[in-house]
C-alpha cells in the first residue's frame, strides 16, 4: 500500500461501495465545533455527505455554523463554487445536542481539544450509542491511536484522521492505524478521504505522527530562542518568513495552531521519546498558564486586541 495517495478532487457519490461488504459510508458524526471540527464539516459537506455537528455548547456549533457560511461565501466570490453548492453544503449539516444524535452515523470524527482524558471520555460514552459497525476517527495531532482505540469497544474500527489545519484549505489529512485497525477499516476510510479531494500520507503510530513531529520542534526552538534572548518576536519570525521563505513565522503559527496545543503536542513528544530534545520551553508553559493561548484569547506571543497585531516580547 502507497505512503502517499493523491486525492481524486472529485465531490463525493456517498451511495458508492468500498471494497468491503459493510455499508457505505454516507453519514458522518463530528465531536466538537472548535476550529478543526468546523473546518472538517466544512470540507464533508461540501463533499456531499451529510454531517451531523455535536458540541455540549450549542452557542459554538452556532457560530460554526456561522464560520462555514462565510467560509463558503468566500469560495463563492473566487469562483471556486456557486452559491447554490453553498447554500447545499449548508444545508447538509445539523446539529446534535447529544451523542446520541450521532448513532446513525457511518463514520464519527472526533476533533475535541488535544486532551487524552477528554477524548477517552468522549469515546466510552460515544461507543455504547452508535451503530456496531461505525467507523471511529480521532483528529488527534499527537496522541496513541493504539491507546485512544483501547478505550473504546472497536480498536479493530477505529483509526486516526489528522486533518491539518486550517481544513477547507489544507490538502493533506495523516492517516494513522492503531495496532489493531482491520484492514477493511484502513481501506474504507481511505476511500473516504480521498472523496474529499485530500491527499493522503500514511504515519505509523508514533507520538506526534509525521507533521508534527517535525513542525512542533521547530516552533520550540523557536520559543527557545525568544527565551534565550537571541531575538526578538519580530525579528525571529521576519527571519524565518523572508530567510526561509516560510508563509508565517514561527511564532505567529504557534498562536494560529493554539499554545495550548503547541504545548500538549510536545508533552507528547517528551513522555513519549523521553528525550530532552523535545523537552518543552519554559517560555511556552509560562504563556500557557497566563491563558495568554494565542489568537483565539487574544493574547499570545503577539497582542491581537488592536488593529493590527503587536508583539508581546
Amino acid at each position: 500500500m502507497d505512503d502517499i495517495v493523491q486525492g481524486a478532487g472529485l465531490r463525493a457519490d456517498p451511495a458508492a461501495k468500498g471494497d468491503s461488504d459493510m455499508a457505505p459510508i454516507r453519514k458522518i458524526g463530528i465531536i466538537g465545533a472548535g476550529q478543526m471540527g468546523s473546518g472538517i464539516a466544512h470540507v464533508v459537506a461540501l463533499s456531499g455527505y451529510d454531517v451531523v455537528l455535536h458540541d455540549l455548547a450549542k452557542e459554538r456549533v452556532d457560530a460554526a455554523l456561522s464560520t462555514i457560511d462565510k467560509n463558503l461565501a468566500r469560495q463563492v466570490a473566487s469562483g471556486k463554487i456557486s452559491d447554490e453548492e453553498r447554500r447545499k453544503t449548508i444545508s447538509r449539516i445539523s446539529y446534535a445536542e447529544t451523542l446520541a444524535g450521532l448513532g446513525d452515523a457511518d463514520l464519527v470524527i472526533e476533533a475535541a481539544t488535544e486532551d487524552e482524558t477528554v477524548k477517552r471520555k468522549i469515546f466510552v460514552a460515544l461507543c455504547p450509542v452508535i451503530k456496531p459497525d461505525a467507523i471511529v476517527a480521532t483528529n488527534t495531532s499527537s496522541i496513541s491511536i493504539t491507546r485512544l482505540a483501547a478505550s473504546t469497544d472497536r480498536p479493530e474500527h477505529f483509526i486516526g484522521l489528522h486533518f491539518m489545519n486550517p481544513a477547507p484549505v489544507m490538502e493533506l489529512v495523516e492517516m494513522i492505524r492503531g495496532i489493531a485497525t482491520e484492514d477493511v477499516t484502513f481501506g474504507r476510510t481511505r476511500e473516504f478521504v480521498e472523496t474529499l479531494g485530500k491527499t493522503v500520507a500514511v504515519s505509523e503510530d508514533f507520538p506526534a505522527f509525521m507533521v508534527n513531529r517535525i513542525l512542533l520542534p521547530m516552533i520550540n526552538e523557536a520559543v527557545y530562542t525568544l527565551y534565550e534572548g537571541v531575538g526578538s518576536v519580530d525579528a525571529i519570525d521576519t527571519a524565518m518568513r523572508l530567510g526561509a521563505h516560510h508563509p508565517m513565522g514561527p511564532l505567529q503559527l504557534a498562536d494560529f495552531i493554539g499554545l495550548d496545543t503547541c504545548l500538549s503536542i510536545m508533552q507528547v513528544l517528551y513522555e513519549g521519546l523521553a528525550d530532552s530534545k523535545y523537552r518543552p520551553c519554559p517560555l511556552l508553559v509560562k504563556y500557557v498558564e497566563a491563558g495568554w493561548l494565542g489568537r483565539k484569547t487574544k493574547r499570545g506571543f503577539y497582542d491581537y486586541r488592536g488593529e493590527k497585531p503587536m508583539p508581546t516580547r
